[in-house]
């Protein structure tokens, strides 16, 4: 079983001039313009940014074999003058790369992770940015104690509103969060841990040892064109492995592109969530500004939270990484 690392330390905060990352862990590049336009905003805001060594590399749906895009993960963890990781896109694969991976937090020696070779000074945390697929990536450094950033990849980074953007680089850059407003479904007030994931990710990591600790968490979910009927079996399997039992509350995001079309006599995704959730008698908040096709608020893994099932928010009680 996941051991219980929570809170998640937070990475230093990040501050212009210095050196962030490009990799793609997941799916192979294919959104150029969105891609340039994402680097732009990294460097207007005085980061210095590199592209990793598979960032336009291609197998398949991949971006690259697995060696190529566990190497780029490497090149950028192991990297002492690498303070950040953003990833350029989701898609699939990310879950690959980490079944011969061990993060080294906190080792010394050889690294022992396949390709990178060579001695290792005592490893600083650094941030991981991305969403959707990077849930694998995210979830897997929270096993580990250190908290990722749920946020936009690189490639949807341009479309974000200002306020996301800004958002985004509060988080990375130490500086507190706002609360995010949906709609309460009842229940009262909770605190626990925030662990954000994509539904269908994070449905296939559960009970693997990429999979942290659900005890305690409040849950922060996100998925998109999966149809109700998908939504309901992998809530049900979730049901039926007992990991509710272990949550505390659930921040429900968008879930886009998922519903039925027009006409089908069949439930809509709300409806699923709620018949699948509704239930739990734990305190819900749906309608928050995070996911795909829209703002995508950036939440910090492991971070202590309050989820008001009544006011419908959700309120950020950490100490920012400043104090």
């Amino acid at each position: 079983m996941p051991q219980v690392f929570y809170p998640c330390q937070l990475p230093p905060p990040l501050k212009p001039g210095d050196l962030v990352k490009v990799i793609a862990p997941s799916g192979a590049l294919k959104e150029l313009a969105a891609f340039e336009q994402g680097l732009s905003i990294w460097r207007s805001r005085g980061y210095k940014v590199e592209l990793g060594s598979n960032y336009s590399a291609r197998y398949g749906y991949l971006a690259g074999k697995d060696s190529q895009r566990r190497q780029a993960l490497a090149e950028a963890w192991f990297d002492p003058e690498c303070k950040a990781i953003i990833c350029a896109r989701g898609g699939y694969g990310g879950a690959r790369l980490l079944e011969d991976w061990s993060w080294q937090v906190g080792e010394q020696g050889s690294r022992g992770a396949g390709e990178q070779g060579g001695n290792l000074e005592l490893l600083e945390p650094k941030w991981i940015i991305g969403f959707s697929d990077v849930t694998s990536l995210l979830w897997s450094l929270a096993t580990v104690g250190i908290a990722g950033v749920h946020a936009p990849v690189l490639t949807s980074l341009a479309r974000e509103p200002e306020w996301s953007i800004q958002r985004l680089f509060d988080c990375v850059e130490g500086s507190p969060l706002k609360p995010l407003q949906g709609e309460g479904w009842g229940g009262g007030k909770v605190t626990g841990f925030l662990l954000p994931a994509n539904l269908t990710v994070a449905t296939h990591l559960l009970k693997t040892s990429i999979q942290p600790s659900l005890e305690g968490v409040i849950l922060a979910l996100e998925d998109v064109t999966e149809f109700p009927y998908r939504l309901d079996r992998m809530l049900t399997q979730w049901r039926m492995l007992d990991v509710f039992k272990q949550i505390k509350g659930i921040a429900i995001g968008r879930f886009s592109r998922c519903d039925p079309p027009l006409g089908s006599k069949t439930w809509t995704t709300e409806e699923v969530l709620r018949d699948r959730l509704g239930s739990l008698n734990i305190p819900i908040v749906s309608g928050l500004p995070f996911g795909h096709d829209g703002a995508n608020a950036a939440l910090p893994v492991g971070q202590i939270v309050e989820l008001d099932a009544d006011m419908g928010l959700l309120n950020f009680l950490y100490k920012s990484n400043l104090g």
